[in-house]
C-alpha cells in the first residue's frame, strides 16, 4: 500500500477576486468548485484545476479578505511546481514577464529547466519544463493556448531544518529517494503523474509564518476509504496524532502534522468533483455541503461577490 503523490494542496490569499482572475485569466486554469471553508463558513474556498478537477491538478485557497502576507520558511511547503511542456517555457516566460510578475533566475534541476515566479500574493510557483508531459484534459481559459496549458503538479518542495524524520515519513508513505543535488533531496511517489516531493535541507532558516502566499497544507490521494482507513491505523501506530476521518464532500479526509510541522493530509480519489454539479458546469455556481444548506442566504450575504466573469473563466 503506497501513497500514489499529491491529491491537492491548499494556500492562503488575501483577495477573493484577484485570486480567482490570476489563476483562471493569467495561468489559464479552471475554478472547478466554488464554495466555503468547511470549517470557517465565513470564507471562500476554491478549486483550481484542469477541465474535470483530477486530483494531481487542484490548487486551492483560503481567500481571506486583507490577511497579512505570511513569512516563508521552515516546516513549510515554500514551492509549488506545475509542469508544462518544455518547448512552451518561452511562451510562459513573455506572459509572466508582460504582466509585470516577479520573475526568478531561470535555473535547471535534475535536468529540467524551471522558471520561477510569484503570485500576487508572494506565493512561489513554478513551471517545470518537460519533453513528456501528462495526457490531461487541458482547460482553455485567459487566452492560454492548450498546447501551453499547465498539465498539473510537477512537484512539491518542502523546507526542513532537520530532514531526516520527515524522510523517513515519505518513506512510511511509500516514497523512494530518486536523486540529491545539493540541499535538495527528491523523493517519488508511487504513481506516474503530481508524484514529487522535494525536501530542503535549511538548518539555519528561520519557521515559517502563515499568511497570505503560504501554503496552508499538501494533500496526497489514495483510491479508497479502505486504503485512507488502513494510512490512518499505519499512521497512527508509528505515534503519529491523525484526526478522525472528515467529510470534505468532494473526498474524505485524515490530517496529521509531519515531524518538521507541515500539515500533511491523505485524500481519497473519489467521490470527486462531479458529484454536485456536471463537468461542463464545474465552479460556475457556490456549492454548499448539505449541512450548511439552511445558512446559504446568510452565507451569500457575508461572502464577498465575484464578477461572474472571473467565475466562469473564458
Amino acid at each position: 500500500m503506497t501513497i500514489a503523490g499529491i491529491h491537492h494542496i491548499t494556500a492562503i490569499a488575501s483577495d477573493p477576486q484577484r485570486t480567482v482572475d490570476f489563476y483562471t485569466q493569467v495561468l489559464g486554469l479552471r475554478l472547478v468548485k466554488l464554495t466555503v471553508n468547511f470549517d470557517d463558513p465565513g470564507t471562500y474556498h476554491f478549486y483550481f484545476g484542469d477541465e474535470a478537477g483530477t486530483p494531481g491538478t487542484i490548487l486551492t485557497f483560503f481567500p481571506w479578505p486583507g490577511v497579512p502576507r505570511g513569512e516563508v520558511g521552515t516546516g513549510q511547503v515554500v514551492t509549488v511546481s506545475f509542469e508544462v511542456p518544455i518547448d512552451s517555457l518561452d511562451f510562459w516566460f513573455k506572459r509572466l514577464h508582460d504582466r509585470s510578475l516577479y520573475i526568478g533566475a531561470a535555473e535547471e534541476r535534475f535536468g529540467d529547466p524551471v522558471v520561477r515566479f510569484q503570485d500576487p500574493d508572494g506565493l512561489w510557483l513554478e513551471l517545470v519544463g518537460r519533453s513528456r508531459v501528462a495526457d490531461r484534459r487541458v482547460h482553455v481559459a485567459g487566452g492560454v493556448p492548450p498546447e501551453h496549458a499547465l498539465r498539473g503538479f510537477h512537484s512539491a518542495t518542502v523546507s526542513e531544518r532537520e530532514t531526516v524524520r520527515t524522510e523517513s515519513l515519505l518513506e512510511l508513505m511509500g516514497f523512494t529517494k530518486a536523486n540529491e543535488e545539493g540541499h535538495r533531496i527528491r523523493y517519488r511517489a508511487a504513481g506516474p503523474d503530481a508524484s514529487i516531493v522535494d525536501v530542503l535541507h535549511e538548518p539555519k532558516t528561520p519557521r515559517g509564518g502563515l499568511g497570505g502566499g503560504i501554503v496552508h497544507h499538501i494533500a496526497f490521494r489514495t483510491p479508497t476509504d479502505r486504503e485512507q482507513e488502513q494510512w490512518r491505523l499505519n499512521l497512527t501506530g508509528q505515534g503519529y496524532e491523525v484526526t478522525p476521518i472528515v467529510d470534505r464532500v468532494y473526498f474524505h479526509s485524515i490530517y496529521f502534522r509531519e515531524p518538521g510541522g507541515v500539515l500533511f493530509e491523505i485524500a481519497t480519489n473519489p467521490p470527486g468533483f462531479s458529484v454536485d454539479e456536471p463537468v461542463e458546469h464545474l465552479g460556475e455556481q457556490l456549492k454548499l455541503p448539505p449541512w450548511l444548506e439552511d445558512s446559504r442566504a446568510e452565507l451569500e450575504r457575508r461572502l464577498p461577490a465575484l464578477t461572474r466573469s472571473a467565475q466562469v473563466a473564458k
